[in-house]
């Protein structure tokens, strides 16, 4: 029988859980050179070639409330996976002229913000005992994981300064205020892992919709990079709910972030 931990937030051991944080470890480190290599080649090679804009070409149109890992994010935007890029001018307004991959970069690093306002916000809640028993284990995950989602939101950022766009130091606005909501809900470690689990599907989900909508070569490895690494985080986090960690076959769309949450973003050309 395995050794579980009593706190019954948590339905699996400390050493399991620390073993999966040493293999995301692992998986990150691996990427991590394909996002350095990625930055370092698109002003070379690529810039010059970033004639789609938002204006010409969707990245994702439609929206819908999304229910995830039993946390309920009402009116959070979903993707529509059916619908081509080019049918999908309607989610550019108020970001026209900027080039489509520029906005994706803009939108996947303020979702990678948000993700580790999130993960910061859990430790300083578990740091004032407002999460009743944290494990060890379940800490140096969070830890890592928010470690790992500042890591991704500066690859992003330097693609953007490698063109000549400051910075979006910002977290999504429009994720940011559902997300403020139900983290004020969350009383336990379980609640946490299940606010994690959803942020964490909206990010896997928008990476694998920005490999078919991406213009760049190097765009699309950096978004196929991270995206296994999301999956890993959410296949961690339903391992520590006691849930099946891979309960499909093949990664989804469902939940991927719309392009519109990107118009609260200020892409400024220096």
């Amino acid at each position: 029988m395995r050794d579980h931990m009593a706190h019954d937030a948590m339905a699996v051991s400390e050493a399991e859980v620390s073993s999966l944080t040493a293999d995301m470890i692992d998986a990150h480190d691996d990427t991590y050179a394909t996002m350095r290599d990625g930055v370092a080649e698109w002003a070379e090679v690529e810039s010059p070639s970033l004639r789609p804009v938002v204006s010409r070409r969707g990245f994702i149109a439609s929206a819908s409330a999304m229910i995830a890992g039993g946390v309920a994010l009402a009116a959070m935007p979903a993707a529509a996976s059916t619908r081509s890029p080019l049918a999908r001018l309607a989610a550019a307004n108020g970001i026209a002229g900027v080039p489509l991959d520029v906005v994706v970069a803009g939108l996947a690093a303020s979702l990678e913000n948000l993700a580790v306002n999130t993960y910061g916000a859990a430790l300083s809640a578990a740091k004032a005992d407002k999460l009743g028993s944290v494990p060890p284990a379940v800490a140096t995950f969070v830890v890592t994981a928010m470690a790992q989602h500042a890591d991704h939101a500066a690859a992003w950022n330097s693609i953007l300064a490698k063109v000549g766009y400051a910075p979006i130091t910002a977290a999504n606005p429009v994720y940011t205020t559902v997300v403020d909501a139900d983290f004020a809900k969350v009383r336990d470690i379980a609640g946490v892992a299940r606010l994690a689990l959803t942020l964490e599907g909206v990010a896997a989900a928008t990476y694998l919709e920005a490999i078919k909508a991406l213009s760049t070569p190097t765009a699309i490895a950096i978004a196929a990079s991270i995206q296994p690494v999301e999956m890993q985080h959410v296949a961690i986090l339903r391992f520590v709910l006691g849930e099946y960690p891979v309960p499909q076959a093949f990664a989804t769309l469902s939940g991927a972030a719309p392009v519109s949450s990107a118009n609260g973003l200020a892409f400024v050309k220096r």
